[in-house]
C-alpha cells in the first residue's frame, strides 16, 4: 500500500447523556451540542469511518480493507474477519450515567442478530469531581433477582461501584453488566458491534418525554451473574510497554513517553491502532510522519515494520491490535 499510517474523520455521537469535553479534548472549538461519543475508528454500517487525507483520502475503512487485504489488516485477520474491521474505537463523555446495559457474546450475537458479540475495555482519560461507574455483581445473583431488582430499580444495589481516576482500566466481557457513571471521560476498545441491551434506565425519557426501550427479557440469557473480582489500579512507568489488557479479541498496551521509542512490528501479523490520550507526539514509518495529538486515533497497516513514536514533552499513547 502507498501508506502505512492512516488518520479518519471524526464521527460524533449527540446522546441524551452527552456533555461538552469531546470537542475542546479534540482541539475543536466547542458548541451547544451534547456530544456523548466520538467514534474514532469504526467499520459499522451506517457509521464507517472515512480515511482523513494521504494516497487514499475520502476511502471508507471497508474499502480500505478491500483494497488493502492482509497487508492492511494482517494475513491472519484477513483470514478470519475478511473486509470487516474487527474492533470499534471511541471516545466516551458522560455528563449523566448512561443506562445499566449488557452485550451478548459471540455466539449468542451471531444468533440473534448475525453480528458479532462484544467484549470491551475502558481506560479512564479523565474523571470529574465524583465520577463513578458499576462494573459487574458484587454478589451472586439469580436471574429472577435480577428482573425483581430491575422491576423496583435497585439493580444498580448489587453492582460493583467504582470511583475512578485517570489512567485506570476496566477489562468488560461479553456478559458483563456495566454502566459508565456521571463525570467519567473515557476510551473505548471494543468489538466491532453495536448491539446492547438496555436493562436500566434510572426512569429517563427522550427528547419526546418517553421512557427509552429497555431489553430486560432480551438480557436475561446474556448476562453472566457470577460476582466479578475487584479491578485493581495500575501504574504506567514512563518509556516503559505497559500491557492493560491481553485477550482473544484485542491486546491493548499503554505508554507513557518522555522521550522517542520505536515500536518493532516485524513479527506482529496485525494492524495496530494508536490512540493519543494526553499530549502530542509525532509518528513516523519509513519516509512517512504524522503528528498525533490528544483526542486523535492513527491506524497503522500490518506490512509496517518499525514504527517510531516521538513525543512533543510528555505523551500518553494507548497501542492495541488483535
Amino acid at each position: 500500500m502507498e501508506n502505512k499510517l492512516f488518520r479518519f474523520t471524526d464521527i460524533f455521537k449527540e446522546t441524551l447523556w452527552g456533555g461538552h469535553r469531546i470537542l475542546p479534548f479534540k482541539g475543536l472549538k466547542a458548541d451547544e451540542r451534547l456530544i456523548g461519543e466520538s467514534w474514532e475508528l469504526s467499520g459499522i454500517p451506517g457509521n464507517e469511518s472515512v480515511v482523513a487525507g494521504g494516497a487514499y483520502d475520502g476511502m471508507p475503512l471497508t474499502q480500505l480493507a478491500e483494497k488493502g487485504g492482509s497487508a492492511l489488516l494482517g494475513e491472519e485477520n484477513f483470514k478470519r474477519f475478511g473486509t470487516r474491521f474487527p474492533l470499534l474505537i471511541k471516545f466516551i463523555d458522560a455528563a449523566q450515567p448512561l443506562s445499566v446495559q449488557v452485550h451478548p457474546d459471540d455466539e449468542l450475537a451471531q444468533r440473534r442478530h448475525g453480528c458479532p458479540g462484544k467484549t470491551e475495555m475502558w481506560y479512564v482519560v479523565d474523571g470529574a469531581p465524583g465520577a463513578y461507574l458499576l462494573d459487574g455483581f458484587s454478589r451472586q445473583v439469580t436471574a429472577d433477582e435480577y428482573a425483581a431488582r430491575v422491576a423496583d430499580q435497585t439493580l444498580p444495589e448489587v453492582l460493583r461501584r467504582y470511583d475512578v481516576r485517570p489512567g485506570d482500566v476496566y477489562y468488560l466481557p461479553a456478559g458483563r453488566v456495566h454502566s459508565i457513571g456521571t463525570g467519567c471521560f473515557i476510551c473505548e476498545i471494543q468489538q466491532s458491534s453495536d448491539v446492547t441491551y438496555r436493562i436500566y434506565d434510572f426512569g429517563r425519557v427522550d427528547s419526546e418525554g418517553r421512557p427509552r426501550q429497555l431489553h430486560v427479557e432480551e438480557a436475561k440469557e446474556a448476562i453472566d451473574y457470577t460476582v466479578t473480582e475487584p479491578e485493581t489500579r495500575r501504574e504506567i512507568e514512563a518509556n516503559v510497554p505497559a500491557e492493560l489488557v491481553r485477550s482473544p479479541f484485542f491486546t491493548t498496551s499503554a505508554y507513557r513517553l518522555t522521550e522517542p521509542m520505536t515500536c518493532d512490528y516485524a513479527d506482529l501479523d496485525s494492524f495496530v491502532i494508536l490512540i493519543c490520550t494526553k499530549g502530542a507526539c509525532r509518528v513516523s514509518c519509513g519516509e512517512e510522519e504524522v503528528k498525533l495529538t490528544a483526542g486523535h486515533t492513527l491506524l497503522v497497516s500490518a506490512e509496517a515494520e518499525n514504527v517510531t513514536l516521538a513525543p512533543e514533552g510528555e505523551a500518553t499513547i494507548l497501542e492495541s491490535y488483535v
